[in-house]
């Protein structure tokens, strides 16, 4: 399993010198993924073209790219550009997001959301593959066909957790992106589902990355009741709630990665023995040492044969 770092924890109070910082740092540690949210009003995609020449070598992937937000056109040509930009290194994450979300922030209609993703597909997959696209759809309908700024499409992973959604990832696209998850929930549900359809179709293997917070530190309890508390959000919306009462338990700070450091190895281990291919770590550290501790921790594992 590959060890990856996910930013996306710094999106809160954003910085894009800071951000930039820390791909940096990400690819200088020799890391082989940097996963970083859309979310709020830092685009991810932009941020990767403007970064690409300070960060060399390492593959940057978002995580993930809200659908409603964005007609699938319009992704396709961001996509397509960034990818350009970076020299082939983007990874292509997109999701539906939440009802909450999509209803009360966004003012939206949440309908037939499994029907809005494989018109979404259907649009940009062919975009992003042949500059061409003659879709009409149920949700999207478009006609269009223009000059491709790359012909090495990124890879397209999708925030699939549910049996239909991972359905589509496994199906359609190179895996599924998770939060929330923990390694039961991987290894009885989420793992199964996406393998088996993407044999049923000979697609290679699916990349399962699963995301959670991580920190090292002697206070086990403590964090994970503070990260309870301060991720509670994920424990009520819908989809993850259910991973979470798949996986048996309570709320957020029951599946994040959190303890000493043989402690951490053991959790990420079990991890991968659940059948993830990738752990993004979103870094949580209240001050310098526990943040350099969990960094060595991660290069570590990163670094072990297997």
């Amino acid at each position: 399993m590959r060890i990856s770092i996910n930013g996306s924890g710094r999106l809160e109070r954003p910085s894009l010198p800071s951000l930039v910082d820390h791909m940096t740092q990400a690819a200088a540690d020799g890391f082989p993924t940097y996963w970083l949210a859309q979310t709020g009003l830092v685009d991810a995609l932009t941020l990767f073209a403007a970064a690409a020449d300070k960060v060399p070598g390492i593959e940057l992937g978002t995580a993930v790219v809200p659908t409603f937000t964005r007609h699938p056109s319009a992704l396709a040509s961001q996509a397509l550009t960034a990818q350009a930009a970076t020299g082939g290194r983007i990874v292509l994450g997109i999701g539906l997001n939440h009802q909450p979300v999509v209803e009360e922030r966004w003012g939206m209609r949440w309908h037939k959301p499994i029907r809005h993703m494989l018109d979404y597909l259907d649009v940009l997959q062919p975009l992003m593959a042949t500059g061409k696209v003659s879709h009409h759809g149920e949700v999207f309908t478009t006609e269009s066909e223009s000059a491709l700024p790359t012909d090495d499409p990124p890879p397209i992973m999708l925030a699939a957790m549910g049996p239909q959604m991972l359905r589509i990832a496994g199906r359609r696209t190179a895996g599924t992106i998770l939060w929330m998850v923990g390694p039961r929930t991987i290894a009885d549900h989420i793992a199964p589902e996406i393998t088996e359809a993407a044999a049923e179709v000979g697609r290679p293997a699916p990349r399962i990355m699963c995301s959670l917070p991580t920190v090292v530190t002697d206070d086990e309890g403590k964090t994970r009741d503070f990260l309870g508390a301060a991720l509670k959000l994920y424990g009520e919306l819908p989809s993850y709630r259910a991973m979470l009462d798949r996986e048996g338990a309570a709320g957020p700070g029951d599946v994040a990665v959190a303890g000493d450091e043989e402690s951490v190895r053991q959790q990420l281990g079990a991890i991968a023995a659940a059948g993830a291919t990738e752990f993004a770590a979103v870094e949580v550290a209240g001050d310098p040492d526990t943040a350099a501790r969990t960094r060595a921790l991660l290069r570590e594992v990163d670094a072990a044969p297997g």
